[in-house]
């Protein structure tokens, strides 16, 4: 019962991490503009070495353990519809060993939601976040990828990063999500930065 108690305490504080939270007026006010925001120092963790069926992950600071999400296909080699992306963690903490969200992980803070939009589309929204919608593709190479739009620009997510500045266990100050990609038009590196 301990142990049950701990998990859900972590993964609510997990879950509480990743929340916007009100900033004073001052912060407010430097950390709304898009340029303000590029100023900020970016991702401290290395980049993951490329695997097939990885489509995007997830890092934030303080902590360098790592949420992956990767494509999740049926017999047939079609994206599983009943759960089409499936993510887990890399717990760098704990000498790199691949974990499985726990159901409050999944429920309430990095789980995704999916939706079919038909011809092997899927709408994907965080659950913590489901106002930015993703969509679950085939891209001009033939291969399944995560796309995202920001600021009327597409691309291809192939990682977000969430800076925390400050604040508490409870009560995160989460200055910006920063989203790294692929330009599908240009195959050029995209990197999109906003406040929550």
């Amino acid at each position: 019962m301990k142990n049950i108690l701990v998990n859900i305490i972590s993964a609510f504080a997990l879950l509480v991490m990743t929340l916007p939270v009100a900033a004073t007026a001052t912060e407010k006010a430097s950390a709304d503009t898009t340029k303000n925001l590029y100023q900020l120092p970016g991702n401290p963790f290395q980049a993951l070495p490329a695997i097939v069926s990885r489509l995007f992950y997830v890092q934030r600071t303080p902590n360098a353990n790592t949420i992956v999400y990767e494509l999740n296909l049926d017999n047939n080699g079609q994206p599983d519809t009943d759960e089409p992306v499936h993510a887990y963690w890399i717990r760098y903490t704990e000498g790199g060993k691949k974990v499985d969200l726990n159901f409050i992980q999944r429920k309430f803070a990095y789980g995704l939601t999916s939706k079919s939009l038909g011809n092997g589309k899927y709408d994907i929204r965080f659950v913590s976040y489901k106002k930015f919608p993703l969509t679950l593709m085939k891209g001009a190479d033939g291969k399944y990828h995560i796309f995202a739009t920001i600021a009327q620009k597409q691309f291809i997510v192939n990682r977000v990063f969430v800076r925390i500045e400050g604040g508490s266990f409870w009560v995160p100050n989460v200055r910006f999500v920063e989203f790294k990609g692929t330009d599908p038009a240009t195959g050029k590196e995209v990197t999109e930065r906003f406040k929550p």
